[in-house]
């Protein structure tokens, strides 16, 4: 008995040819998307700046062969690499998400939408040097936050209604996907080309959250979305040779991603695309935190001074509990030991007891030599086994609201004398809600970065052109990166 199986190729996925014109077609014209953009811009390389401090990520970057130097390469900011845009990707992505401090999404799916950057960023400086050399015009700094604003909103659009962290599978998938896209703009593909290459993404085989969760947490996570926005230049510049797509890439049966990696559930789309995730994208301004805990720090902060001015201290407290919404208890709700950086800053309990503690959390309290210490590692300790995570229906519905999109946590402390107090903050500080609050506490965040990288002069001429929203987007984008490259 057999069956008959038609070889006629198909139309592509509605799925990819939507994408496909979004990012080739579409005029963005929202004000605000590109004044949030500045903003993401800006914080986004100041991130890469502070990771550059830690050996763990600077041993990943560079050429894959020492010493390679890549005439009209792109390059890394904040070092004197100049490599193929598919490495400067991996290295710019690497530096953004290692230390979880970059914008962020939260929906059925959540993720980081400039890890984007990395491919935006190195094709088109890579393009604009290249552009040069033969005498024609440089790409500018509109180009780059306009494909920012459509890599933001791809990304962010399939989250809003498509979980694919509950089959296993890490939010990095769109970041391939949605940097393919704006990548594929960047070099001028056509049509044909942009839908060869958005296949070819979802083809790839895609990263599991095994290094994500316990008991495999580790570094990876924080180099993931370099890997798959450096693919995406990869699989675009594949396209341009005129490497064949897979047009049932998503809906082919039994081996299509559908079928084999979402079972069997078709993609769901809440709104068409536009600008709306960069108009509403959260940023982490105030404490390098998994998202999910921003506001947990925010009220574990007002606790302690609480407890200051009430003469008390953590050694006082008797019990925590954590009033928070699903997505927090599913992935930063941990017990028992955390056996490395990575581990620490996906656990909400640890982010919690730091700043009780020694009011204060920062990217070096993740570190071994904060969490390892003989004297403060066993007071983290102690402090983390009192607290205990409970879902709030209402914090759930508040945080897939879409009129809201609230980050709520509420902690409750109960001290040994019977005290009992209690802080709640729903929108973080890097919630479009505060913008106006946050927005200059972005632009110290980005000053205190370019102060580890850059003399004075130097951090005055970028900071210059990046607060200046006409002048930067009329900037070559090789003159803004040549801003910087360290100068002795």
């Amino acid at each position: 008995m057999s069956s008959h199986i038609s070889n006629e190729r198909p139309a592509p996925d509605k799925v990819l040819t939507d994408i496909a014109d979004y990012a080739l077609n579409f005029e963005i014209e929202s004000d605000l998307a590109y004044t949030t953009a500045r903003f993401c811009l800006m914080d986004t390389l100041g991130c890469g700046l502070e990771a550059l401090e830690y050996p763990a990520c600077t041993k990943l970057l560079g050429p894959i062969v020492p010493g390679t130097v890549v005439p009209n390469g792109a390059r890394v900011p904040g070092t004197n690499f100049q490599l193929d845009p598919v490495q400067a990707a991996f290295n710019i992505g690497a530096m953004i998400r290692w230390l979880d401090f970059n914008d962020t999404w939260l929906a059925a799916e959540w993720g980081h939408p400039s890890d984007n950057l990395g491919g935006i960023l190195a094709t088109a400086d890579w393009l604009s040097r290249e552009a040069i050399a033969e005498g024609q015009r440089p790409l500018t700094m509109r180009d780059v936050l306009t494909a920012m604003i459509k890599a933001h909103e791809i990304q962010g659009c399939i989250a809003l209604d498509n979980s694919f962290n509950k089959v296993g599978l890490d939010h990095v998938v769109l970041v391939k996907v949605a940097s393919t896209a704006v990548v594929c703009q960047l070099l001028g593909l056509s049509r044909e080309q942009t839908i060869n290459a958005l296949s070819l993404a979802w083809v790839d085989g895609q990263s599991l959250r095994t290094y994500r969760h316990a008991p495999n947490t580790g570094s990876r996570k924080s180099w993931a979305a370099g890997d798959a926005t450096s693919r995406a230049v990869r699989l675009a510049l594949m396209a341009r040779t005129g490497e064949m797509g897979y047009p049932s890439a998503l809906t082919a049966k039994t081996w299509g991603f559908y079928e084999v990696s979402f079972r069997g559930q078709e993609f769901k789309f809440q709104r068409a695309y536009g600008s709306y995730v960069m108009e509403n994208v959260l940023f982490k301004i105030s404490y390098p935190a998994e998202f999910h805990a921003q506001t947990a720090v925010e009220a574990a902060m007002k606790l302690r001074a609480r407890l200051d001015a009430m003469g008390k201290s953590a050694a006082d407290v008797e019990k925590i509990t954590i009033r928070t919404h699903e997505a927090c208890l599913r992935i930063i709700d941990k017990k028992g030991p955390l056996s490395n950086p990575a581990d620490r800053d996906h656990c909400v309990q640890y982010m919690v007891a730091i700043p009780l503690l020694f009011g204060r959390l920062t990217a070096a309290d993740y570190e071994d030599d904060v969490a390892a210490d003989p004297i403060f590692g066993p007071r983290i300790d102690a402090l983390r086994a009192k607290i205990e995570c409970v879902e709030e229906p209402r914090f759930t519905a508040d945080y897939h609201d879409p009129e809201k999109r609230a980050i709520t946590n509420s902690l409750r402390v109960e001290l040994s004398d019977g005290t009992v107090l209690e802080e709640t903050v729903e929108f973080p500080i890097g919630h479009r809600r505060r913008r106006e609050e946050g927005m200059p506490l972005l632009v110290e965040k980005f000053k205190t970065n370019l102060r580890r990288r850059f003399n004075e002069a130097q951090q005055s001429r970028i900071l210059e052109v990046s607060l200046d929203g006409e002048r930067l987007e009329k900037m070559a984008v090789n003159e803004y990166v040549d801003l910087y490259v360290p100068q002795d």
